[in-house]
């Protein structure tokens, strides 16, 4: 599927990537203000990731996320004021309020869930690819995590399994260039992490992670491969995630030229130049108003909602015992 020829999926395509730039954007401004606790990891930058992947998927498919996964929730149609209230430690969040930005799920549209912990998700989805399988169901399940969980143990055993069982998986690796503050050119040998896949089996391929249609290709096709089947597939996209690694980040281990450089390659300004024989200058422009919009009814509504309870959290599980 052509992401910049078809009007209707280019709206789409970039109403999400604007979506995902607004919503942190907003969350960064109510944290910086005291409106917001706790912590939260921002891939502003990273858009056309989930951007691209999601649009792979179908009805009833899965991801797992990461502790970096308000683009993954958003892009696999998430309700941004579930999303918000989540945030903002509200009753009426996707978690009660309970949760927060790293522990965000939203089973309705598949969504198994954000984790705080590095390389979290990959035997997750693993587990979910082994029910599909065991099901005979057609469903596909596509693991986000970043550069940093590749050397994770939990992350070895995920692919492996996936692999020597020909789970229904696709992994998306999202390489923003650094695990918090290690860079990839210390912590592999490997030029590519997309090389790894080798050690398993299993196709790997690396693509611009900040070209949506390179992503949607490189997952298309990989969504292909698993549901007909034939086991999984390591997609690296190679990004840029422009603030820091958290919240208390200083940011000392990069310099301000390297960051700006890639501020330069904006995924959503370039997706635009690629749209523009297809959407009019009206048209993006009412794509970026919604998202703004979109954002900030979020906040009001969950503003407006009540806190989250601070009863038993016993009756906050996703199954709940008779015992």
């Amino acid at each position: 599927m052509d992401l910049t020829k078809d009007a209707a999926v280019a709206r789409e395509t970039l109403r999400t990537m604007w979506t995902i730039r607004r919503f942190e954007e907003a969350v960064d401004d109510l944290f910086a203000r005291g409106l917001m606790h706790g912590t939260m990891h921002l891939s502003i930058g990273q858009e056309a990731v989930p951007a691209g992947a999601c649009l792979a998927l179908r009805e009833g498919d899965y991801i797992t996320s990461t502790h970096r996964g308000h683009g993954h929730c958003i892009a696999r149609g998430a309700e941004l004021d579930a999303m918000m209230a989540e945030l903002l430690a509200k009753e009426t969040g996707y978690c009660r309020g309970r949760g927060g930005s790293m522990h965000i799920a939203d089973v309705a549209t598949g969504n198994l869930g954000a984790n705080g912990i590095v390389a979290g998700g990959v035997p997750i989805a693993a587990g979910a690819g082994l029910a599909v399988k065991l099901r005979r169901g057609e469903q596909v399940v596509v693991s986000f995590f970043g550069d940093g969980a590749v050397n994770e143990g939990a992350w070895h055993e995920g692919v492996n399994l996936a692999a020597i069982w020909d789970l229904p998986v696709v992994f998306v690796c999202e390489n923003n260039h650094y695990g918090m503050s290690m860079s990839v050119g210390k912590a592999f040998k490997v030029q590519r992490l997309a090389e790894r896949a080798a050690a398993y089996g299993i196709p790997g391929v690396t693509v611009d992670g900040n070209d949506p249609q390179a992503v949607h290709d490189a997952v298309s096709d990989a969504v292909h491969r698993a549901r007909a089947g034939q086991g999984p597939t390591l997609v690296e996209a190679v990004t840029y995630r422009w603030k820091g690694h958290s919240k208390s980040d200083k940011n000392l281990y990069r310099t301000r030229e390297e960051i700006e450089s890639w501020r330069e390659q904006d995924p959503i300004a370039r997706f635009e130049r690629a749209v523009a024989g297809t959407l009019s200058e009206v048209d993006i422009a009412a794509c970026r108003d919604e998202a703004r919009e979109r954002v900030r009814e979020a906040i009001r509504t969950a503003n407006a909602a009540p806190d989250a309870s601070a009863g038993s959290l016993t009756d906050a599980v996703y199954a709940r015992s008779d015992r």
